[in-house]
């Protein structure tokens, strides 16, 4: 599937750009399920989430163990309001990327994310957007 590049609703991006935690679930190697709060953004317009982590992180060996094929989800939400946002993921230290992610991070949230010295980004091409009540 292609990142979902299209235009979401004004609620669902406004909600989106609100400074919650999200619940970020990726599968071990054993399928089970991890899950996870995280700090995240969205970047609507290249249809990429980010989640900014530590390279011995869970969540990034799971990310990391599942190859290309790798498909998480991160669902925020606030009362009964929510939106999850689904798609293959990948794990990298560019430093490039890391640095747009660090950027969109601040942003929205205020405050530089940790920067541990294992620092990483787990990208996530967007394929599938889910909401209620927005």
């Amino acid at each position: 599937m292609s990142p979902v590049t299209t235009e979401l609703a004004s609620t669902t991006r406004a909600f989106l750009t609100r400074p919650h935690q999200a619940a970020f679930t990726t599968l071990r190697p054993d399928g089970t399920p991890h899950v996870t709060p995280v700090r995240f953004t969205y970047d609507a317009t290249a249809g990429l989430a980010r989640v900014t982590t530590r390279a011995g992180a869970r969540k990034a060996g799971n990310v990391a163990a599942g190859g290309p094929a790798a498909r998480v989800a991160l669902c925020q939400a606030d009362g009964f309001r929510w939106v999850t946002l689904e798609g293959r993921a990948t794990v990298t230290d560019d430093p490039a990327r890391l640095a747009e992610a660090v950027r969109r991070y601040t942003i929205r949230y205020g405050a530089a994310p940790p920067t541990p010295p294992d620092l990483v980004v787990v990208e996530i091409a967007v394929d599938r957007v889910l909401s209620l009540n927005l």
